[in-house]
């Protein structure tokens, strides 16, 4: 099924979504940090008509708007809850990847009303991080294999010759290809590149250093997912997450940071379990 792609208008920004299915249950999908919304196509298919799936382009990311400044946790919930509002969800299940798998517990220490469960892939560093990293950020953004494929390169040719040689790509299957294609262009210049922004991707880096994800006990269902060659792959990784996720369950699967991507076969059917094992308590009450 191929998803429709929508357009949220709000007063300083317009925000892009795929919307998959209309089922009794709201299932809000959050890409991590250089994707966009169309790597959770293989998910949102195998989970079917039980669920209304909606996948948004974050801010800087995607077809969303890419302004120079605003990508804060409280800037980044805000638009969450603007689409909730305007898709008339009181409650969801948040599934979220790398990134915003850091941002959604944030969302629901503030507001943990808004959340039936949470699925939570291989989250980006979930505590606050010391201060010198700081100064490391330009050689993350040089050898960080995914941020790798923003670019600028000479031609489309050169650019997918380089997201083959990448971890979210292994294998090249048509879904990846897709991915790949949909989150490329051709800038002004002549050259191809990312859609994802110089300036989203530096203010989110500097937001994560200062922020810390878990900082209050949480009572939400939770499935964290815990791929083997991923970036919470020790058992040390686990800490913080047993200390505030009162309900949390740990699945350890095949496959690097992007399992939806490369593992799917072990990936959706521990997400689908999961969600059927913590349904929304009203079904469609959970809308409006």
């Amino acid at each position: 099924m191929e998803p429709i792609r929508k357009t949220l208008i709000l007063p300083h920004i317009q925000l892009s979504y795929l919307e998959w299915f209309t089922g009794p249950e709201p299932v809000l999908l959050l890409h991590g940090l250089g994707d966009h919304a169309r790597v959770w196509s293989d998910l949102a298919i195998a989970l079917g008509d039980r669920y209304h799936l909606v996948a948004l382009d974050m801010r800087g990311h995607g077809e969303s708007d890419k302004p120079t400044q605003g990508y804060t946790f409280t800037e980044l919930i805000g638009d969450l809850e603007a689409l909730l509002d305007h898709l008339g969800w009181s409650q969801v299940h948040g599934i979220a990847h790398s990134w915003t798998a850091k941002l959604l517990p944030i969302w629901a220490t503030a507001a943990p009303q808004r959340l039936a469960s949470m699925v939570l892939v291989d989250p980006f560093y979930i505590n606050k991080m010391p201060g010198f990293v700081n100064f490391t950020f330009p050689l993350l953004y040089k050898v960080l294999p995914f941020l790798q494929g923003m670019g600028p390169f000479s031609s489309y040719a050169v650019a997918e010759a380089k997201a083959r040689t990448l971890n979210q790509f292994q294998g090249w299957s048509s879904l990846q290809q897709q991915v790949f294609t949909e989150g490329i262009e051709q800038k002004a210049d002549g050259s191809w590149g990312s859609k994802f922004t110089v300036p989203a991707r530096n203010e989110i880096f500097q937001e994560s250093v200062a922020v810390s994800g878990l900082t209050a006990p949480i009572d939400i269902p939770t499935l964290l997912v815990q791929p083997e060659q991923g970036i919470n792959r020790r058992a040390s990784n686990l800490k913080t997450y047993q200390t505030y996720l009162n309900q949390l369950q740990v699945e350890r699967l095949p496959g690097n940071h992007w399992p939806f991507l490369v593992e799917a076969e072990h990936f959706n059917p521990a997400v689908i379990e999961f969600l059927r094992l913590h349904p929304l308590a009203n079904g469609r009450e959970g809308d409006g």
